[in-house]
């Protein structure tokens, strides 16, 4: 499928929102919500702040996660991710991993890109404002995460291939495998939920790739 059949599809995804208000990030949504936004100018130089609002658990109905537009408090458009809201000068574009948003991105016709500002209250906001306040313990904090998602990236993998190819029909067309890290299970699970702590908190930062899905 070429760019622009890719472009339409993601567009033909969007359906009308009800107009329902935007409700309040609340502290105990920091890990299961995220809410950004952004101010933009219409052609007629008005001005309206558009929010992008995704639960990661899904919808209560059918459990898909979908991305909420809302325009000035009022839900606007909704689809499911990913997905390119049109807005003002450009669009939206919205996409999500396991462990948070990957990709909230006002997309100017141009082609320059900006970052829809998290809500101070989510657990995007709070990390932001750290990195704001103290960006040398939050580079460090960086660093960290992304040597833990590595780390599990070096140390699982190569044991999952080692369990794949005892299976008869892969054993028997290349050949077993033994893996160089044998480790307890008790191991295995604290090094897999370190993986997860530093790909959730890249995921604040939308650092997110395919190595967090792929090591957590």
């Amino acid at each position: 499928m070429d760019q622009m059949g890719i472009t339409q599809w993601r567009y033909r995804r969007i359906r009308a929102g009800s107009g329902e208000p935007l409700r309040r990030y609340r502290w105990w949504q920091m890990f299961g919500r995220s809410l950004r936004s952004i101010t933009l100018s219409a052609p007629d130089r008005t001005t309206s702040v558009y929010a992008v609002d995704v639960r990661h658990m899904g919808d209560a109905s059918d459990g898909e996660v979908r991305a909420r537009l809302y325009v000035d408090g009022a839900q606007q458009s909704y689809a499911k991710l990913p997905t390119r809201f049109p807005v003002p000068g450009g669009h939206i574009e919205v996409a999500a991993t396991g462990f948070g948003l990957k990709r909230c991105h006002y997309v100017r016709d141009d082609g320059t890109e900006q970052q829809l500002s998290p809500d101070p209250a989510s657990a995007e906001g709070r990390r932001a404002r750290l990195h704001h306040r103290h960006p040398g313990p939050s580079r460090v904090i960086g660093l960290i995460s992304i040597l833990l998602v590595i780390g599990g990236l070096c140390v699982e993998v190569p044991q999952i291939i080692a369990s794949l190819s005892l299976i008869p029909p892969i054993a028997d067309s290349i050949g077993t495998f033994t893996s160089p890290i044998r480790l307890p299970l008790h191991v295995n699970l604290l090094i897999g939920f370190a993986a997860v702590i530093g790909s959730t908190e890249r995921a604040l930062r939308m650092r997110s790739s395919w190595i967090d899905e792929l090591a957590s």
